[in-house]
């Protein structure tokens, strides 16, 4: 199924962007609230073990830390600006979240790599495994939502796209 399948890309930019932040918002940080200490526990547990994640936690942390600073500039003055119809310039935030989007990405890659692909051994314990099946859900999820709003919100108001009229309330 294609993210531009999604009900949510039909919505009002009012209403998407309210999807956006119940569905994904607010779920990444329940997720990385519970995969972070997660990581810490298979990372101590599982220290003389070579196959073990080494970095992982300091990774994840670092995607929280890159994910949370996007998601708040997107709640405190990009996501109030489109509700508003949008403004002169909207075009730079926008880049620079999907610049952001980039470098979650390349975060991502980091974190496989650590992880072999999130491909837990043989002998891992439930919580390796609860810990790697967890986070391919945050990476299915963010991937989603970058593709919720980099194809459908986004364009809305890049210039060329956006003809000064709101569908905010529609």
């Amino acid at each position: 199924m294609s993210e531009l399948a999604d009900p949510a890309s039909d919505q009002a930019t009012d209403d998407l962007i309210a999807h956006i932040l119940s569905r994904f918002h607010d779920v990444h940080r329940s997720d990385l609230a519970v995969l972070h200490p997660l990581a810490q526990k298979v990372e101590r547990v599982h220290a003389d073990d070579p196959l073990a994640p080494r970095g992982l936690a300091q990774t994840l942390m670092t995607l929280w830390r890159e994910m949370e600073d996007h998601m708040a500039k997107e709640e405190k003055i990009l996501f109030p600006a489109m509700r508003a119809g949008g403004m002169p310039g909207i075009e730079h935030p926008i880049r620079v979240m999907r610049a952001d989007h980039d470098d979650h990405a390349a975060t991502i890659a980091h974190i496989r790599s650590l992880t072999a692909n999130l491909t837990p051994p043989d002998h891992a314990c439930g919580s390796w495994r609860a810990l790697y099946a967890g986070t391919e859900k945050l990476f299915a999820d963010l991937s989603a939502h970058i593709a919720l709003e980099n194809d459908v919100l986004f364009p809305r108001f890049e210039e060329g796209r956006h003809n000064g009229h709101c569908d905010c309330h529609s």
